[in-house]
């Protein structure tokens, strides 16, 4: 082997072992992340590296501002009372709000606080969360009024005799009363197919957001089991 060819295959080499290295660097950083419960990342000890946190959503603890969606969650299986703060850039799925599980990827920002950062964020409706027990009423949705406001949330109600309308009808296509208190009502818009079962009367759990104009825009529509 020539001196030129040496010099040639030293220079390959080189390149080789700079572009591993890249790759190394980019796969680490973005490697699996480590799973910890929010007592561990409020222990402020996993600042250095990617975590992953579950915990259901605070009430009324979340707020977007700039795309920017900020909440806390807590341990359910722990101390209730221990609340992390997370920062996530992005759209939350239709499934997010009140208590749902929020499993959140990221990393911990201990410059004020401790905060996670996060670059993944997966909801899930924990069980619980689909009763009517844990749904609000229709009195507590009217106190929370404008705070709520394009929020995903649970609504339980009755629903009012002789108010429901065809899809194609003007107006809402039901409404809902309080169950304790008949004369706090709410609109329902709603463009899918109602269970046969849902007629005057009955009491039924929904799935959707308060709209600005005071109506509730809803995704899914069940009878109370």
């Amino acid at each position: 082997m020539n001196t030129k060819t040496k010099r040639r295959l030293v220079a390959v080499t080189g390149v080789i072992v700079v572009v591993l290295a890249i790759v190394l660097a980019v796969v680490g950083s973005g490697g699996a992340a480590k799973t910890v419960s929010v007592a561990e990342a409020l222990g402020g000890s996993y600042d250095s590296g990617r975590v992953q946190v579950s915990g259901n959503v605070v009430d009324n603890s979340f707020a977007t501002e700039d795309n920017v969606l900020t909440f806390d969650i807590y341990d359910p299986e722990g101390d209730a009372s221990q609340t992390l703060r997370v920062r996530y850039e992005g759209a939350a799925s239709s499934t997010f709000g009140n208590g749902v599980t929020a499993i959140c990827t990221g990393r911990l920002d201990t410059s004020n606080g401790v905060e996670l950062v996060a670059s993944e964020l997966v909801t899930k409706c924990p069980s619980k969360y689909e009763s009517a027990t844990d749904a609000l009423t229709v009195a507590r949705l009217t106190e929370y009024g404008d705070s709520i406001v394009d929020t995903t949330v649970k609504l339980a109600g009755v629903l009012v005799e002789g108010s429901l309308s065809s899809v194609d009808g003007q107006g809402p296509r039901f409404i809902v009363a309080d169950a304790s208190d008949a004369s706090l009502q709410v609109p329902v818009e709603f463009d899918g197919a109602l269970p046969e079962t849902i007629g005057d009367g009955t009491s039924v759990v929904i799935t959707g957001s308060l709209s600005d104009a005071g109506s509730f825009v809803a995704t899914d529509v069940a009878q109370e089991g």
